[in-house]
């Protein structure tokens, strides 16, 4: 029997940049965010708890009941200079620039590639034991891990709707990654 990988990706709550449409800064949950994770889901038994160093991530992982080591490697899309604009107020050209080629990053931050890349090297290291994960994450976060799962086109990243507290779970046996429906 190969070993086996279970791994629970959990977006974080709600803030008020996603509520604005603004490019996150470090920010906090908001009210509704809180309520979000009280009303939320269980992630069951769990070997390990991993979170990204941001705020979101750290409250939704507290507010789980999750004692979570922080991994830089969960760390939200860098937005670089649009950190805390407003999406309209991003120069379209930019912006279409930004949602139609995943290798360019004219924000001066990460591209949507180098994101899958740091994703999928985080991925690798987590194979080579058998355990139960939960890492609160990002929305952006989660997509890269499904393009890998799927050995999808980084150009299909931005086709993946991922919504706050949601729960998307993965396994590895022993050669790839497995998505896996949840009720």
């Amino acid at each position: 029997m190969s070993e086996v990988v279970r791994l629970t990706l959990v977006s974080h709550a709600l803030t008020d940049a996603m509520s604005a449409g603004r490019f996150p800064t470090d920010e906090p949950l908001n009210p509704t965010g809180h309520r979000q994770v009280d009303a939320s889901i269980n992630v069951g038994v769990v070997d390990a708890a991993l979170c990204g160093p941001e705020k979101r991530t750290r409250q939704t992982a507290e507010l789980l009941g999750l004692q979570a080591d922080v991994d830089g490697r969960l760390a939200d899309l860098d937005c670089g200079r649009w950190r805390g604009d407003v999406l309209s107020g991003v120069r379209p050209a930019d912006l279409a620039i930004w949602l139609t080629d995943p290798t360019r990053a004219p924000h001066g931050g990460e591209s949507v590639v180098e994101l899958v890349d740091r994703v999928r090297d985080w991925m690798d290291s987590l194979t080579d034991r058998r355990s139960r994960l939960v890492a609160v994450t990002h929305p952006a976060v989660v997509r890269a891990a499904i393009l890998i799962a799927l050995d999808a086109p980084p150009k299909s990243f931005w086709r993946i709707d991922i919504a706050p507290v949601s729960r998307t779970v993965m396994h590895f046996r022993g050669h790839a990654w497995t998505l896996r429906s949840n009720r």
